[in-house]
């Protein structure tokens, strides 16, 4: 298979993005990179270009730009030529570290937009305490507000890759709200809990609240965008906060906090290494013609690693044609809600 990386997106690129890819490549014979950037700036990190080809431009899309603005004027930009790549049948698959708008915009204008499918999703897999293979989320962030019938499009989709790409097979399928029961909530989920409740071959199992989460309630929890994206940072805020604070405590602890440290350090780093979000890879736009993935603006070589796999799985997996066949096959209506 071969993936175009948008090698100029992110906070640290394109460090980073070549470290990364060249792991993946040592460790993936199957696949090849092509990377679409300065080649005076790519070419002195690579260690070897086996399987990797550079594409050069000096144009990126910066993240202060107007995302449509900028993937409609910059036409050599790093991203849109990656875009473009995928568009033309010259890569399997999409990644990049930069903007999340102009990605997305760069997704339904040139890569384009799955046949019965409303709007794309933003969906990352976060971790949970219950679970190894965590839990995916949608909408994120891609979207500010939905339809009842875009969830269910959702749920349709994030159940699709749960299967495929997390390995579950029989994927629980739940709507956040603000309470468990069915008549909770506003229109929007009340409507989208009859919806997800009359739906033929989804293991929905109700409503679950944010507090629930990360104990693992669920595998794919299927949100509206506004509330997706404000769930997903007080989850991050609170994780990066609590390992803050555990850190300062032990280090500030005088010689018993050490010691009472040095004793816990094994299972310390073991709830560090079970919510590091690194290895869950990055968050999928789906509902496009082909996988698009997009890596945090921070991210390190080892988020870029496993973002690779998580495409490359994707890729084998067949996931984005099995949902296109699956909205080919049932169109775009979504079931028929039940009546109280």
């Amino acid at each position: 298979m071969k993936i175009a990386v948008d090698a100029m997106g992110g906070d640290n690129a394109p460090a980073t993005i070549v470290e990364g890819v060249e792991r993946a490549r040592d460790e993936q014979q199957a696949i090849e990179f092509v990377l679409y950037g300065d080649e005076n700036q790519i070419r002195p990190l690579l260690k070897s270009d086996e399987r990797i080809s550079i594409v050069h431009t000096t144009e990126k899309i910066e993240m202060d730009e107007h995302p449509v603005k900028a993937v409609r004027r910059k036409k050599q930009a790093s991203m849109v030529l990656a875009a473009h790549a995928v568009k033309d049948g010259e890569a399997d698959a999409m990644f990049s570290a930069g903007s999340t708008g102009a990605l997305l915009a760069a997704g339904l204008f040139i890569v384009g937009r799955i046949r019965g499918v409303d709007r794309p999703g933003l969906m990352p897999t976060l971790p949970s305490v219950n679970s190894d293979s965590g839990f995916v989320m949608l909408d994120v962030g891609a979207n500010a507000d939905n339809r009842p019938s875009q969830l269910y499009q959702y749920a349709v989709m994030g159940n699709f890759y749960a299967r495929d790409v997390r390995g579950i097979k029989n994927p629980r399928v739940a709507l956040l709200n603000n309470g468990t029961e069915p008549t909770k909530g506003d229109d929007l989920h009340q409507q989208t809990h009859q919806i997800l409740a009359a739906a033929q071959g989804l293991n929905f199992i109700g409503n679950v609240e944010s507090s629930s989460l990360l104990d693992g309630a669920a595998d794919v929890v299927v949100t509206d965008g506004f509330t997706g994206n404000a769930a997903l940072k007080a989850i991050e805020g609170t994780s990066h906060t609590l390992l803050h604070e555990i850190k300062a405590a032990i280090m500030n602890g005088g010689i018993k906090g050490k010691l009472g440290g040095l004793l816990l350090k094994g299972s310390i780093k073991g709830i560090v290494q079970k919510f590091d979000a690194s290895r869950y890879g990055g968050a999928v736009l789906l509902g496009l013609q082909a996988p698009v993935v997009k890596a945090h603006g921070a991210a390190d070589a080892t988020t870029v690693y496993y973002t690779i796999l998580q495409i490359q799985a994707m890729v084998e997996n067949k996931t984005i044609s099995k949902v296109i066949d699956y909205f080919a096959e049932h169109g775009v209506d979504s079931p028929t809600p039940t009546q109280d």
